[in-house]
């Protein structure tokens, strides 16, 4: 079982331990009844994520294998209500991972100097300000929870992309797009407590296009088998309003 699993094992121990004490409680006072009628409120979160990349190739020389590590998001939220059932979720914040690209050594088949373990490894550190906006869908609620799905888009900049570095993996940068939109599908949880408003959630990342940039040799080991590398992964973030 690896990380990610262990992090989705988790996170679903919490959900259901947290509905099933919900469901059957003999408590029927509902906690903070009016919040969900206010037209705009306000939070923050905490969280962690579990990004990886998926890679088109354009020749069949084995895949570039991602390792993997757990990063960290932070960030507030605004919420606009909608209706009941419906409402508008524009959640800015900085989120931080790594990825470590681990290369086969037949990609260097034609390099022209001696492979060393560095040249095999590029570890891709990123850090991103990031902007979804986010349409939240509730079902009714139910004593005090009320699950959601959750949809939409979002920018981000990514402060790591090492773009406009003249300085490609020859030097040993690996260089990504800068300006990046994702596409998110998810679920949560809101949970009425006595102060607050608890909301754990998960959902699916994944870039809308290419985030690679070539280095200036058109027939390096590193970027000239790669037709499209595109990040996804998963969020785990932990809301109080």
């Amino acid at each position: 079982m690896n990380t990610k699993h262990i992090y989705l094992l988790l996170f679903a121990l919490c959900f259901t331990t947290a509905s099933q004490a919900q469901l059957f409680s003999k408590e029927k006072v509902k906690n903070l009844e009016s919040v969900d009628k206010a037209t705009l409120s306000w939070g923050y979160y905490l969280g962690f994520n579990n990004l990886d990349f998926k890679f088109d190739y354009n020749n069949n020389l084995g895949d570039i294998q991602t390792e993997r590590t757990i990063g960290f998001n932070v960030g507030l939220l605004g919420n606009l209500r909608i209706n009941d059932y419906f409402d508008l979720r524009f959640e800015p914040g900085l989120v931080i991972s790594q990825r470590n690209l681990m290369y086969q050594e037949n990609y260097f088949a034609d390099f022209d100097e001696d492979i060393s373990d560095s040249d095999l490894l590029r570890e891709v550190k990123s850090t991103y300000i990031y902007f979804p906006l986010l349409l939240k869908i509730s079902t009714k609620r139910v004593n005090n929870f009320k699950p959601f799905i959750l949809t939409g888009i979002s920018t981000a900049i990514n402060l790591s992309s090492n773009e406009q570095n003249p300085d490609d993996n020859y030097a040993g940068e690996f260089r990504m797009v800068k300006n990046m939109q994702f596409f998110e599908l998810g679920f949560g949880m809101d949970f009425y407590l006595d102060r607050f408003k608890f909301t754990p959630s998960i959902r699916g990342v994944f870039a809308m296009k290419d985030e690679i940039v070539r280095d200036k040799d058109p027939n390096s080991p590193w970027t000239s088998n790669i037709s499209l590398m595109q990040t996804r992964g998963i969020f785990i973030n932990f809301t109080v309003q």
